[in-house]
């Protein structure tokens, strides 16, 4: 069967058991998942974590990303420009919605890939072994691609995002790890 119509099932099946969650779970599980990440030997190393702005079916970050600013740490939202994901920093004022409606931030301090310790990563679903599918858009696979990118790279979910297989391609790029709940 052709890996694009698995992808399509896949994320369709995806939306509908994140449909199922209410507000509450969703916040419930964000909390026990960002405070796994924590424990990481990542995160206690990282000076500068790139983060995303969680849209309502994916696992919600504006807690974390206002209390990881708050404690002195370099958070980093990702902004599209064109085909191209890029990073900048993060300020709580300065944030407008972007691409597909993402809250994407407004300033021009751009962060370079080597820069970054840590990168959050979204997608609509994951295998334990760090296969992930995303959305269809290639912008995280391409940035984490880049030959300078350096990061240690965590995938967050919801337990129903996590599948025991997924269709894999060769620019496909896994993540070191999952922290679900």
């Amino acid at each position: 069967m052709d890996s694009k119509i698995v992808k399509q099932e896949v994320r369709r099946e995806v939306r509908s058991r994140i449909k199922q969650l209410s507000a509450e779970q969703k916040m419930s599980a964000s909390r026990k998942i960002f405070e796994n990440v924590e424990q990481l030997e990542a995160f206690v190393e990282a000076r500068c974590i790139a983060l995303y702005a969680a849209l309502p079916d994916e696992v919600p970050t504006s807690e974390v990303i206002a209390h990881w600013h708050s404690e002195g740490r370099r958070v980093v939202l990702p902004r599209v420009e064109g085909d191209v994901m890029r990073f900048y920093d993060y300020a709580p004022e300065a944030l407008q919605s972007g691409y597909q409606g993402i809250d994407e931030p407004m300033g021009d301090v751009e962060c370079s890939e080597e820069d970054i310790d840590l990168i959050i990563v979204p997608a609509r679903a994951f295998t334990q072994s760090g296969v992930r599918l995303g959305r269809g858009g290639g912008f995280y696979d391409k940035y984490m691609s880049l030959q300078s990118f350096r990061a240690h790279k965590t995938g967050v979910a919801f337990e129903c995002q996590i599948f025991d297989g997924l269709p894999f391609d060769s620019h496909d790029i896994k993540v070191d790890e999952v922290v679900s709940a």
